[in-house]
């Protein structure tokens, strides 16, 4: 064997290895990196009513909320996309864009529309002390789901992800 053959098949042995752990190793930490460990859009906060039924006025109403917030960098088109309560109360988004990294508050009461405010046009309350939100994309998938009260001493909220 000459020194260019022995030379051009530990070449090839080598790129050979190389091209092996490059191939086992890229997947994993594609992987790794594109992996959300949290929803892109999910239900971030909830302040509900505070013992009061039936028609308040509507600032009572709009210190009534849920929070949604975006996490990913782009923003997200919720056109068509519903958060209910598990009364079946619904409110649908309409023609709204969630920025990147940003946060709306949908209150219960009356009230303009704006990037970081949106408005339910209720009457009367939604969200009890004991209840469940649940945010789904426009194509009816749920998205997040955040409960609480629940008869849970320490009051927290109990997601279905499990987090808390």
């Amino acid at each position: 064997m000459t020194v260019s053959t022995t030379a051009r098949r530990l070449t090839a042995a080598a790129l050979t290895t190389a091209a092996i752990t490059a191939a086992i190793a890229v997947p994993a930490s594609a992987a790794d990196h594109g992996r959300s460990h949290q929803p892109i859009v999910r239900i971030s906060d909830v302040q509900h009513e505070s013992g009061f039924r039936g028609p308040h006025s509507n600032r009572a109403l709009n210190s009534e909320w849920v929070e949604i917030s975006n996490n990913f960098r782009r923003s997200v088109n919720l056109d068509g996309w519903t958060l209910s309560d598990r009364a079946g109360h619904t409110y649908t988004f309409d023609h709204y864009r969630l920025g990147g990294r940003s946060t709306v508050r949908v209150h219960t009461g009356i009230g303009h529309d704006s990037r970081h405010d949106l408005y339910q046009d209720r009457r009367n309350s939604v969200w009890d002390q004991r209840d469940t939100a649940t945010l789904r994309d426009d194509h009816r998938r749920v998205v997040d789901i955040t409960s609480w009260g629940n008869g849970r001493r320490d009051g927290g909220d109990h997601r279905r992800d499990g987090r808390h």
